[in-house]
């Protein structure tokens, strides 16, 4: 017999960076523990960069590393600071 503890269904979340002469861009955030290797982004036929993945509900902190280079994302629906005092993005989940 297993042990099995209901938890709230993941989402799936899209992230979509418009960086058309980047190298490399990743998603970093509180999901995460802000780390630029966890989630790299594929680039696509018209040269932005796409990574969907399933969060947790709730509100998470995140930010593009654009080669490397902490960028906001244009879409996101708030704007918010991590533990470092950076401008970041934020994203809801529900």
């Amino acid at each position: 017999m297993s042990s099995f503890s209901y938890q709230k269904p993941l989402r799936a979340v899209s992230f979509i960076c418009h960086a058309p002469h980047a190298k490399a861009v990743s998603v970093v955030g509180d999901f995460n523990a802000w780390n630029p290797a966890a989630h790299p982004l594929n680039q696509m036929p018209d040269h932005s960069w796409l990574l969907t993945m399933e969060l947790k509900h709730g509100h998470h902190r995140y930010a593009f590393l654009v080669d490397g280079v902490l960028t906001l994302d244009p879409r996101a629906q708030g704007i918010t600071r991590n533990d470092k005092g950076e401008r970041v993005c934020l994203v809801p989940v529900s």
